[in-house]
């Protein structure tokens, strides 16, 4: 008969004890990949979220307290930004290399203040859904999507809302539904009829996209200017303004038109990278100033490293941000270090079930000295008995680590929706991050130490003296 099911056999006579010495390391098994999926889950969803954009320009403060407000809006904006700049970076000679070609794709403002029962609510431009992407959990750049018949709302949309997957749940609003914003201190519930503004209309709701956009609900941000009555700036630069002949041929309805002379609390900016394409004319560029950006390549490297944020950060009450280099310094500087005390922690646990293990085990060894007696007398040798305890350590150790697992990933499926609607992360029971791999071989080095002392006490023993009544 081979020795592990000699092993296996041994472990079925004691099976309740068995049971539960397994069961107890299974718990902190499965502890450990709770920490390590979730925290896996957390750091993913922390560099997924601050992706889709090269820099924010905000106010001259702490750039991770921008991250927080713009990024993952669980912070109060910490300033705001003149909106001159909103043209500046699209059109202003100072942000153009050499050749004249503009080193911004993309300027997107947002405005972030207002509130619906404690639901944050973001000002911005169509262009957010239409131009930005996001990560999703695989790691592949997605365009936004809509619950249909839901849709985005237009520029000339004013009273419109875009409301995230689990914003939706948290507040109950629906396609059609209407609701009226209110600002910081006003009627925390924001469900007041009689806030003084015209009430906005749900015309689109997220499909969930596991980033902190999930947890807000976007408005036209012509809108959150209309509600305190603002004028309105239709040229987003005035008439005098230095540089103004570098704006002739540039369409200004996209980004200026329609919006209100007012700042904004920062300024998602794409960088623009240009490479060498065959298919341009670069004459037909020169004559008509006018260039196809369809046929440029935009690398998703840090494209706006060099020479963007250098020109940002000359002007003294703004300054260009990385979200996704201070989201990395973030969390290996503080996320880090606390998923490594987690970690150490729950491995403490799982080391403390195998002692209890070894434990249980050495006790049984009283009671299987005739047992082992009788083996020997039969012909084992002793490196054989001490192997067939090995192996019951290894059984008990395996079998308590894969269930163990299992129970993590379930619990995974439990803790999900509470997670999702606290957060906005979503997890799944089949998340699972690459450090689980290491379980199963850690496991069978415990049971080589938990196994080794019962196991020494049978190889030492005296067949004669254990055989007597």
């Amino acid at each position: 008969m081979p020795l592990w099911k000699i092993a296996y056999r041994s472990i079925q006579h004691r099976s309740l004890s068995s049971l539960l010495t397994a069961f107890s390391l299974s718990l902190g098994v499965a502890l450990v990949v709770l920490v390590i999926v979730i925290l896996g889950v957390i750091s993913s969803s922390f560099n997924r979220g601050s992706q889709g954009y090269d820099l924010i320009v905000g106010p001259k403060g702490n750039p991770l307290d921008i991250v927080w407000s713009t990024v993952f809006y669980n912070r109060a904006p910490v300033g705001t930004v003149p909106a001159k700049y909103l043209d500046d970076l699209l059109y202003s000679p100072e942000y153009k290399d050499d050749k004249g070609q503009p080193l911004v794709m993309e300027a997107i403002p947002v405005t972030i203040g207002h509130h619906f029962k404690m639901t944050t609510i973001v000002g911005t431009t169509p262009e957010f859904f239409s131009k930005l992407t996001y990560i999703d959990s695989r790691n592949r750049d997605r365009h936004y999507e809509f619950v249909k018949p839901g849709k985005n709302f237009g520029k000339s949309d004013t009273f419109a809302a875009v409301v995230g997957s689990t914003a939706a749940l948290n507040t109950g609003l629906q396609l059609g539904e209407e609701f009226r914003p209110a600002a910081p201190g006003e009627n925390l519930d924001g469900s007041d009829p009689n806030l003084g503004h015209a009430p906005f209309k749900v015309v689109g709701i997220l499909k969930p996209t596991g980033t902190p956009n999930d947890n807000v609900i976007f408005i036209n941000i012509n809108g959150s200017y209309d509600m305190h009555g603002l004028p309105a700036n239709t040229t987003g630069h005035d008439a005098d303004d230095e540089g103004e002949d570098d704006h002739a041929g540039h369409d200004h309805g996209e980004h200026g038109e329609g919006l209100h002379n007012n700042d904004y609390s920062a300024i998602l900016v794409m960088a623009k990278q240009w490479s060498a394409n065959p298919d341009i004319d670069m004459e037909s560029v020169k004559e008509t100033g006018e260039i196809d950006t369809s046929k440029f390549n935009r690398s998703r490297t840090d494209v706006a490293a060099m020479a963007l944020p250098e020109l940002i950060n000359k002007n003294i009450d703004v300054q260009a941000v990385s979200p996704v280099r201070e989201i990395s310094a973030f969390l290996e500087n503080v996320v880090g270090n606390v998923q490594l005390i987690l970690v150490l922690l729950a491995v403490l646990v799982v080391i403390v079930a195998g002692i209890g293990m070894m434990v249980s085990i050495y006790n049984t060894m009283n009671e299987r000295r005739q047992e082992i007696a009788i083996m020997r007398a039969l012909g084992a040798r002793r490196i054989t008995v001490m192997m067939i305890i090995m192996l019951e350590s290894v059984l008990l150790s395996l079998g308590g680590g894969l269930f163990g697992i299992l129970i993590g990933h379930v619990m995974l499926t439990l803790v999900s929706p509470w997670v999702a609607s606290y957060s906005g992360i979503i997890l799944y029971a089949w998340s699972f991050h690459w450090t689980e791999l290491t379980l199963i071989p850690g496991l069978l080095v415990l049971a080589a130490f938990i196994g080794y002392l019962p196991a020494a006490v049978a190889y030492r023993q005296d067949v004669a003296t254990s055989l007597k009544p």
